[in-house]
């Protein structure tokens, strides 16, 4: 919501704490999280995801901090980059759904504008 007299946004939202190094209740070692990231990809995961899965089920805050290097980067060192990034594969995702959708419903005026605006 935007503030009365100056027309700007507030700065609610969540952040992380500034750190250099990786907490010490972290109970990985880096070379069981690279084999962790290996596993994930392989499973067909995503990257964000995979760092998804680290921080939840893992208790991982920060594979860089922990690490020294990125999920991308460890992906890269064992050749399972995906063909395509995985943004542009998530909009392309986005307009086959809503290509699909407007085949189902030709009058849904509003997909059908959003739809336009994917695609360019």
């Amino acid at each position: 919501m935007a503030r009365m007299h100056s027309r700007a946004r507030g700065k609610s939202a969540s952040k992380r704490p500034p750190r250099t190094k990786s907490p010490v209740w972290v109970e990985y070692t880096p070379e069981e999280v690279d084999d962790i990231i290996v596993k994930l990809a392989k499973a067909g995961e995503s990257q964000a995801l995979i760092g998804t899965i680290l921080r939840d089920q893992y208790g991982i805050p920060s594979v860089k901090l922990h690490t020294g290097k990125s999920v991308s980067q460890h992906l890269i060192e064992h050749d399972l980059v995906p063909v395509l990034p995985e943004d542009i594969l998530n909009l392309i995702r986005k307009a086959w759904n809503l290509r699909n959708h407007m085949e189902a419903n030709p009058k849904d005026l509003h997909s059908k504008r959003g739809s336009q605006n994917e695609e360019s």
